[in-house]
């Protein structure tokens, strides 16, 4: 099995954003299966030969990723992995993690594995073993040829195989030592609640007097809504699924489609938190927020969150206190990097230590709003977040 290699002269021609990043450099080992045609695309900013650990989840692109405007799996990689990226770089600003990666985290880096396969072929289907091997086939070869190591776990795609016992992580994980089982989800979904509710306390608003909307209800939503329901927060949400709408109005709150967003951004709102599978903050989506005169802040730890980068100026003009996804969304990989390095250690994992190390983000989401709004919104909270704790 041989990869075609991007070297990042390449990557930057396919995602010309990479050029204003921190680090342009992403090298994309893209491997095609071709009995099934299937093409896996793992993107990574580490160095050939570094044997750097190249962190980001495993995605089996959905339908709603595959099917949208100009999809590759290589475009797809490079674009997450300059998100994880992004990650890295807000964990060791603010100083987050568990105590392994906090030992380490010198030797992490962004990166992300992307694979589009075949119909039959999605986990749950009759051949996801076969798509599943293929994969694990590729990482291997990476790992021997590309000198570097990676660490990949949950992401989009993910579920109960066809044998009705297996999930896909569990056999990933039973046969790739990169591959990570934890549930990322609580780890993220906490560090999500933790920034939201600094924010909002800077913004004058208790979470017991917020009303929150969040888009995107699956994992990491849900746990955000416990914590919410718990604080006695006003809640709105909008979910695709129909049986998760459903439960969700079982439990008093309402509800609204994916089509219907724009209708649910006009509710007087304190706080929005986006968790979908990728593109919710549009320029549409955008404008409806500045113009929500009651809105006031924007969380959450969705990927590929914003097509339009410069649509972030509007929120600013607007006087929204917008929180980077990947800044909210860091403590999912903070969680597989701390049970990688646990396994490789011999020591035992516990995912508590990651509940533990996202009440940073409490105080960050306070600090970072505080500045914000008492210096006029001049200043946007990444430039905020940097200022208050160093580059």
């Amino acid at each position: 099995m041989t990869a075609t290699i991007l070297p990042p002269d390449e990557s930057l021609r396919l995602v010309p954003e990479l050029a204003a990043t921190r680090n342009a450099k992403v090298w994309v080992y893209r491997f095609t299966e071709p009995s099934h045609g299937w093409t896996l695309s793992v993107a990574t900013h580490a160095e050939p030969g570094s044997q750097k650990l190249s962190l980001g989840g495993f995605r089996i692109a959905p339908v709603e990723r595959t099917s949208a405007p100009g999809f590759t799996t290589d475009r797809e990689a490079i674009a997450l992995a300059m998100g994880m990226e992004e990650k890295v770089h807000w964990s060791r600003v603010i100083g987050v993690g568990g105590p392994l990666a906090a030992r380490d985290l010198s030797r992490v880096v962004g990166g992300k594995c992307v694979l589009a396969p075949s119909a039959d072929a999605r986990v749950g289907q009759p051949h996801d073993a076969a798509l599943l091997d293929f994969a694990i086939a590729s990482f291997l070869e990476i790992e021997r040829s590309a000198g570097i190591r990676l660490t990949t776990g949950q992401d989009l795609g993910h579920g109960l195989m066809h044998d009705g016992k297996t999930t896909s992580l569990g056999y990933l994980n039973a046969r790739y030592k990169g591959s990570v089982v934890a549930d990322t989800s609580v780890p993220t979904g906490e560090g999500n609640y933790r920034i939201l509710d600094g924010m909002l306390r800077a913004s004058g608003v208790p979470l017991e007097r917020a009303t929150v909307a969040l888009i995107g209800c699956g994992n990491i939503g849900m746990h955000i809504i416990g914590r919410l329901r718990s604080r006695g927060t006003t809640i709105l949400a909008c979910e695709s699924r129909a049986e998760r709408r459903a439960e969700l109005e079982a439990m008093g709150i309402r509800t609204w489609t994916p089509e219907q967003k724009l209708a649910l951004l006009k509710e007087p709102i304190d706080a929005l938190v986006v968790n979908a599978a990728g593109g919710t903050l549009d320029r549409a989506t955008v404008e409806a927020c500045a113009a929500n005169a009651r809105l006031a802040v924007i969380c959450g730890s969705e990927n590929l969150v914003m097509p339009d980068a410069s649509a972030v100026t509007v929120l600013e003009r607007a006087h929204k206190v917008y929180a980077p996804t990947e800044l909210g969304g860091m403590m999912g990989y903070l969680t597989a990097v701390e049970e990688y390095l646990a396994k490789d250690a011999g020591v035992p994992f516990d995912v508590q230590t990651l509940i533990e190390a996202a009440k940073k983000l409490d105080e960050a989401g306070f600090r970072a709003t505080t500045r914000v709004r008492e210096g006029g919104y001049a200043e946007s909270f990444e430039q905020v977040i940097t200022a208050i704790y160093g580059a």
